[in-house]
């Protein structure tokens, strides 16, 4: 099915976005779309929500935000299972089963699911919600990927052991980030991540996302790695064709498909 086909058809391309308070979730959204406005929220009747109602941090999974740079991306916001406890829980998993029928037709259903998981905190460890998620949430055919966004807070302990071991302060700057991804690599998050008995879902992949806040801020690894996570071919065109920040990916996209 061609591009132009695929926008007749299927309007709009769903994702639902998981994670703690402050993970950054909306940042990146931001840069999904290329824009820097807040998005705009409509209920599940479609009427639009003033933002304002709503404290920072606090959402209504139901509700759909959808930024007038890209009203082709609708995205669902979960405030972080820790909020709320088992009953906040319970709405993300009763809401990931209904999104997941396909009765609801391409339009109404959730096509991936991003879980961030902010690497600033101190303990830089999993939380008891996480874990939960990925051993008692059955996401189903639904992609899921994990966020570790943040993760240039983890550069800094790297610059330190890298100066204690005599590098010159400009040579550790530019080795720090390398040096992060590699320890980050062999730590123990992906290890309980991937290998942890009584996963019921594992997510497909995982990337590492630095810098988001800064204006030069690149999320195109997102956008590809997403493409590669979609094994349906009309909804990897769907959201290739949506997305307009990675043009490269488009157009290597349309050769091959």
């Amino acid at each position: 099915m061609d591009t132009s086909k695929i926008r007749q058809e299927f309007r709009r391309f769903r994702i639902l976005i998981i994670g703690r308070a402050n993970a950054g979730k909306t940042t990146i959204l931001q840069r999904v779309c290329d824009t820097r406005e807040n998005p705009e929220i409509y209920d599940s009747a479609g009427e639009k929500i003033d933002p304002t109602v709503f404290p920072r941090g606090l959402h209504d999974i139901e509700n759909e935000m959808v930024f007038p740079s890209n009203p082709g991306f609708v995205f669902h916001d979960s405030r972080g299972f820790e909020a709320g406890g088992q009953s906040e829980f319970d709405k993300v998993k009763a809401f990931i089963t209904r999104r997941s029928n396909k009765r609801l037709g391409f339009d109404g259903r959730i096509h991936v699911i991003w879980y961030c998981i902010p690497m600033d905190e101190d303990a830089r460890s999993f939380t008891e919600a996480e874990v939960k998620f990925f051993t008692q949430c059955d996401t189903g055919n639904i992609a899921v990927m994990v966020l570790f966004t943040k993760f240039d807070a983890l550069y800094d302990d790297e610059f330190a052991e890298l100066i204690s071991k005599g590098v010159s302060r400009k040579d550790a700057e530019a080795l720090a980030p390398q040096h992060a991804k590699e320890a980050f690599e062999n730590g123990p998050q992906l290890k309980l991540l991937y290998n942890r008995k009584g996963n019921q879902r594992p997510p497909r992949c995982h990337i590492c996302l630095a810098d988001m806040d800064k204006d030069d801020a690149d999320c195109g690894i997102l956008i590809e790695c997403t493409a590669k996570t979609l094994d349906d071919d009309t909804l990897k065109q769907m959201f290739i064709s949506t997305q307009r920040i990675n043009v490269e990916l488009s157009m290597r996209y349309a050769v091959e498909m």
